[in-house]
């Protein structure tokens, strides 16, 4: 088996790393203080060719590919982890589109969202519907040559700056069949509420979207009628493989951080570095993000290979969140007192990474994947 990356996954990841420690770190400190989104930012990922890395160049896309893209949304999240939210959702709503859409909306948005036009947004989450996103109530009822959108989605990230929308609604009622649309701003009707104040990802844009009698063509719909959940579905498996990288970009930052303060504090007349008591949590963490590291890749590869991936997709997110949380929890430790304060990141990166366990599937639901998977 090799592990080594090929030459052009490594200019990818040289490319990134660069880019984010140079121009993303420096400010990260500043967009998490003013919860600002940071424009800048994705202006960049977009001159990279960051933002379509998943559909061909045809679309405008770079057509890196699935190990590529998590090597890249790996380096970003280290750098700033509110951009790299930002560009894992644009990425997956790209690739969806490229998946289930038609010529038409294929050339119509994607150049928009490689470009940098707009962020993509993915609308599935509802007061109601969380975990169990079948249950949504968000309905498009047919109206001559149009559906007309009424309901409610939260936590919708990149939301207030999407140039288009993947909606999950429902399209009947008995039997239950849920279908996807694509909705751009400015819609009658649309409405996008105010930013969500968050524990973390400060810099990230999550909001509440509103449809009142909203009217949108039936070419706005993406796919075939009822394939909503299979949509949402597959775009969550590509989905969890971003987010456990995420995780791991996070977590290496703050090994990092942790690992060059323990070399340079000094009690008891020596650095704490030299305290096995710290060296043992470094090693833990160390050993534990490369054990993420590998379950990332197994499944990108999977997912390249275009062979099923949901498992080993919700394997890499479990086990790559919960690890990377457990590494920046012990970096705060490491720190003691400096940690808890905004002086130093590792505080930050705490905050930040909380929230992989949650989004796109909590820690839960990836058990209840990975179970099922075993009892088939």
């Amino acid at each position: 088996m090799d592990f080594r990356l090929t030459d052009e996954q490594r200019q990818v990841e040289e490319m990134v790393r660069a880019l984010a420690r140079k121009e993303f770190a420096p400010r990260a400190a500043q967009v998490d203080e003013e919860s600002r989104y940071p424009e800048e930012n994705h202006r960049r990922l977009a001159e990279l060719g960051l933002l379509g890395m998943l559909y061909p160049a045809s679309f405008g896309g770079s057509e890196a590919g699935p190990v590529a893209y998590t090597i890249a949304l790996r380096e970003v999240a280290g750098g700033c982890a509110s951009t790299g939210v930002g560009m894992a959702v644009t990425n997956m709503v790209g690739e969806t589109i490229y998946r289930f859409g038609g010529e038409e909306q294929r050339r119509k948005y994607l150049p928009m969202l490689s470009g940098g036009k707009g962020a993509g947004a993915f609308a599935l989450t509802e007061p109601g519907a969380g975990s169990d996103a079948g249950g949504l109530s968000t309905f498009a009822r047919e109206d001559g040559g149009h559906f007309v959108l009424d309901g409610s989605k939260v936590f919708i990230t990149n939301g207030a700056h999407a140039c288009v929308s993947i909606v999950l609604a429902l399209t009947q009622k008995s039997p239950r069949k849920i279908s996807a649309f694509l909705v751009e701003p400015g819609t009658p009707g649309f409405n996008v509420g105010k930013g969500e104040r968050k524990m973390g990802l400060k810099g990230s844009d999550t909001v509440s979207l509103s449809f009142e009698e909203c009217r949108i063509g039936k070419s706005a719909m993406l796919g075939s009628p009822g394939e909503g959940l299979k949509i949402a579905l597959s775009a969550l498996d590509g989905g969890r493989i971003g987010i456990a990288s995420q995780a791991i970009g996070i977590a290496r930052a703050a090994l990092s951080a942790a690992t060059e303060y323990a070399k340079d504090r000094r009690q008891f007349g020596q650095a704490i570095g030299d305290f096995q008591a710290i060296q043992w949590k470094l090693a833990d963490a160390a050993t534990e993000i490369d054990a993420a590291q590998l379950l990332v890749f197994r499944a990108a590869c999977l997912k390249e290979r275009t062979v099923p991936y949901s498992k080993e997709a919700s394997m890499a997110k479990v086990f790559a969140t919960e690890a990377g949380n457990r590494a920046c929890h012990a970096a705060v430790q490491i720190l003691g007192g400096y940690g808890y304060i905004r002086e130093y990141p590792v505080e930050r990166h705490l905050r930040d990474i909380r929230v992989t366990t949650i989004y796109e599937g909590t820690s839960e639901i990836q058990r209840l994947v990975i179970s099922r998977a075993l009892n088939r």
